[in-house]
């Protein structure tokens, strides 16, 4: 059965052609041995560019190729389905986390300054909000930065940051006032800044293809001209990217899972088990079904709130209703396929056992799934 959002017009169609054509013929190729090797090679980002993928959901006049949400959904679904690798996906599409508070809040010389040459594919960027000790509470950050003339000097740590290690620029949440939210501004931070390092490259669970930072800050001296909307407002547009961040990490979730089940279904036809496929026990065949079902309900709540984002309607509890119900979803269905390929299923070279790593991350990422139930629960009015 071919599944599709209901959103999907002749435009979001023809998005598909064009992304699966440009993952099937550079990245599959090479999925497993990017992933084994831990990154993929930086000229992938000139070439997505000049495939058009890197400017999806960006407008024409800052070199991007339009669209919205939905369009970035569609893109990110085939690059993981057709490209069969995570990591590589998530980290060419870093810019959809670390551009937007620019593009939405930023000055035009920062968006010609820092936009344009990302969408080009000649620079790489990065977005650091979460610290060592914070997590996810973005109101507690610690990174300080003192206005000092014409700079501010930027002082602390930041973790778990995603291309963090081969970013030209990090769109970096920082403290230039007081206590809590009302203190938090964002600060372009280039590389080759005097005082600003990538104090290591972290080993994780998945993703392997995407390189992950932890940053350090040391009496680092950033250009005032770099301060992204204006001071101590920065909590605002964070909190305006989670929105469609946790939208994209719930679409991923969709397109892991479909793509779990589509190897799982392609095993279990040529898999045979005492004298017959693995296709012909019940089992097995309700275990796919409950796949597809539950595959099925994400995709349509996920679609939804994309929909209805794409339309201005900007609704934080519903996002984090999507992302909890598509990493669940995504956590059931990788399991189940690792199951259903037995042995096999726990080896590397097989993509499930791949995707069982890559789907523990959704529950944790753009906020954890106690935090997206906080959100409901405020919403919810309880």
């Amino acid at each position: 059965m071919t599944r599709s959002y209901l959103f999907e017009t002749d435009e979001h169609r023809a998005l598909r052609q064009q992304v699966r054509r440009f993952a099937e013929e550079r990245i599959a190729p090479h999925a497993h041995a990017w992933e084994e090797a831990g990154e993929f090679p930086r000229a992938l980002y000139g070439e997505a560019a000049e495939a058009g993928v890197l400017g999806i959901g960006y407008a024409p006049e800052l070199g991007g190729h339009g669209g919205d949400i939905t369009h970035t959904l569609v893109a990110a679904e085939e690059m993981i389905l057709r490209g069969k690798s995570v990591g590589t996906t998530v980290g060419l599409g870093s810019h959809g986390i670390a551009l937007p508070p620019i593009v939405r809040f930023g000055t035009e010389e920062q968006k010609t300054r820092f936009v344009e040459p990302v969408l080009r594919g000649e620079w790489v960027s990065a977005l650091a909000i979460t610290e060592p000790g914070g997590g996810s509470d973005v109101a507690s950050l610690g990174t300080t930065a003192v206005l000092d003339g014409e700079h501010y000097v930027v002082n602390g740590s930041k973790t778990f940051i995603t291309s963090g290690c081969r970013a030209d620029f990090v769109t970096t949440a920082v403290r230039t006032g007081g206590e809590g939210h009302g203190g938090v501004s964002l600060l372009v931070i280039e590389k080759g800044t005097s005082g600003f390092s990538v104090s290591k490259k972290l080993a994780k669970t998945g993703w392997w293809a995407s390189d992950t930072a932890e940053l350090t800050f040391e009496d680092c001296r950033v250009p005032s001209v770099n301060l992204i909307g204006i001071e101590n407002a920065g909590f605002f547009a964070i909190m305006t990217n989670f929105v469609s961040e946790r939208l994209y990490l719930a679409g991923q979730c969709v397109a892991i899972a479909e793509l779990a089940y589509q190897e799982s279904v392609a095993y279990a036809r040529e898999r045979a088990a005492f004298g017959k496929s693995l296709m012909g026990f019940q089992v097995i065949r309700h275990k796919l079904a409950d796949m597809a079902s539950r595959i099925a309900a994400a995709r349509a709540l996920t679609g939804e709130v994309a929909a209805r984002h794409a339309a201005g309607e900007e609704d934080p509890a519903l996002a984090a209703m999507a992302k909890n119900t598509a990493s669940d979803m995504c956590s059931f269905v990788c399991d189940q396929a690792v199951q259903i390929h037995g042995g096999y299923g726990y080896m590397r070279e097989y993509v499930v056992e791949r995707l069982y790593r890559d789907a523990r991350l959704y529950p944790i990422g753009g906020g954890t799934r106690e935090i997206m139930n906080e959100i409901i629960s405020k919403a919810e009015g309880y």
